[in-house]
């Protein structure tokens, strides 16, 4: 299989697959290159490979990073809406010789990996307020008029 480029690629895989914008797969593409740095990984060599929790993780983590409290919007108007999006972008490149694969990596890693109200909007919900601790007053206090 001869090696295509990652445009190339991706218009191939938007013909045959729409349902993600172009902006999708290049988050992903950047978002793999932040989690091989973040995890420490080899430049290159077998030690590389990012499993599809750790790039769950880094996904997560980059996108706050890029995106802050609108990670969720962005990431609707790109149509992806839970983390089996990610697979199958990851997917559809690996399909096309983009990214690699080994035989243990599979779509079903990506199923349920966190809900995007948890994962992105809620780090930026205000803290709970706990309510003011009432003091009871001593009866004969709260009985008196001078109160």
């Amino acid at each position: 299989m001869q090696k295509v480029g990652f445009n190339e690629a991706l218009n191939l895989i938007l013909e045959e697959d729409p349902r993600y914008k172009v902006q999708a797969y290049g988050f992903i593409r950047e978002a793999l290159d932040f989690t091989i740095k973040h995890f420490d990984k080899p430049v290159e060599g077998p030690g590389r490979h990012v499993s599809g929790t750790e790039l769950l993780e880094g996904i997560r983590t980059f996108a706050l990073q890029e995106y802050g409290p609108l990670t969720k919007t962005v990431f609707g108007t790109w149509g992806i809406n839970e983390t089996a999006d990610f697979g199958h972008i990851v997917f559809n490149l690996v399909g096309k010789g983009v990214l690699g694969k080994t035989d243990e990596d599979k779509l079903d890693d990506f199923r349920s990996g966190y809900d995007f109200v948890e994962a992105f909007r809620k780090p930026f919900l205000p803290k709970e307020k706990k309510p003011a601790r009432k003091t009871k007053l001593p009866k004969s206090i709260a009985e008196s008029d001078e109160v």
